[in-house]
């Protein structure tokens, strides 16, 4: 087990008694080697070094204090400085096993915990791409877990309590340990495209139903992504190209797109999948007023045989199994989703 709680980082959080101990050996060293340079005329390096030999208790007997006060201090400071150096250790030792006994318990406590997780989004490293997803994922609540092994990431993933298995996401190992038998779906954000190839083909013979998308770095991988079974594969070069392209040669529209994106105009889009409880189902787009009350657009009418309908009419019958790709406000869209499946919407909902 490789799950990294909250707890195993407390050594490094609050490391109070061991930084006391440090300080106060440093101190020691210090005084030690400044009191035996002023009172037997030693050099420093001579000074530091019978220093050393006197908190450690070694005495090599080459150099040995000649003065009586030289002799008085050293015997003094035998018996502060091995008491300091005594509690540096004992302090030191402590705080490590105290470390790894938090980081065992928290470890079996949070592996208690993932092995309950259902429903949920597996993602696979915590990179430049992978950041945003999470960070969007945070965003909209959603249930999810991280795969990464980078300690730097790891750290920087616990600091904003984002939930972290440190592994290999290559390993069938770990994603049977992140739930990848329940998962809703998976992400490949791995930086190396043979790494995610693997991943995804670990997962989907693991979980044949689930939902993988992956990250191409290179265009020609696209292919060899979705032959290892991923539903969607994403090239963010590509996109950004694209992106680019838009805002150069048309960029109302490409800041029409950017707007969406960082939501500046509380809009955005959302499939509903129409259940067959759904009030909406063989009623036309006319005749459910999801553009009048709700003030949503429906983008596109996926059908179940695979057909697709864009930008649909108004005389679209919506069917049982139906996609809908739909855009609009954020409530709006939750009160669709009602609807969608059957549930009873607010009253300010649409009239069906």
């Amino acid at each position: 087990m490789s799950l990294t709680p909250s707890g195993a980082r407390r050594f490094s959080r609050n490391p109070s008694g061991l930084q006391i101990a440090i300080l106060g050996l440093l101190l020691a060293i210090v005084v030690g080697t400044i009191v035996f340079y002023e009172i037997e005329g030693w050099s420093l390096l001579d000074s530091l070094y019978v220093t050393a030999q006197t908190v450690t208790t070694v005495g090599y007997g080459d150099i040995t204090p000649r003065t009586t006060a030289g002799r008085a201090f050293a015997t003094l400071f035998m018996m502060v400085g091995v008491g300091v150096v005594l509690y540096a250790l004992t302090t030191t030792v402590q705080s490590i096993v105290q470390s790894e006994l938090v980081a065992t318990f928290g470890q079996r406590r949070l592996t208690r915990k993932m092995s309950k997780l259902r429903n949920h989004f597996i993602i696979c490293g915590a990179g430049r791409v992978g950041g945003h997803l999470i960070r969007s994922l945070q965003g909209n609540d959603d249930l999810f877990l991280v795969i990464e092994k980078d300690p730097q990431k790891v750290a920087e993933l616990m600091d904003v309590h984002v939930p972290v298995l440190v592994r290999d996401a290559t390993l069938e190992e770990t994603l049977h340990e992140a739930g990848v038998d329940h998962a809703r779906g998976l992400a490949a954000c791995l930086p190396d495209d043979a790494d995610n190839v693997y991943v995804v083909l670990t997962a989907r013979d693991l979980n044949p139903n689930l939902h993988i998308v992956a990250r191409a770095a290179e265009e020609q991988a696209e292919s060899k992504l979705i032959r290892a079974g991923a539903n969607r594969v994403v090239a963010p070069t590509i996109i950004g190209g694209h992106r680019m392209a838009l805002a150069l040669t048309k960029p109302a529209v490409g800041d029409f797109l950017d707007s969406i994106t960082a939501n500046n105009l509380d809009l955005g889009f959302e499939q509903l999948e129409i259940e067959p409880a759904s009030t909406l189902v063989g009623r036309k787009l006319s005749e459910s007023n999801i553009r009048s009350e709700l003030d949503i657009v429906v983008v596109s009418i996926r059908r179940s045989d695979g057909e697709v309908i864009f930008n649909p009419s108004a005389e679209a019958r919506i069917q049982s199994g139906d996609m809908l790709i739909a855009i609009g406000k954020a409530e709006a869209l939750i009160k669709l989703h009602a609807l969608a499946r059957g549930h009873r919407a607010s009253s300010s909902t649409v009239s069906v």
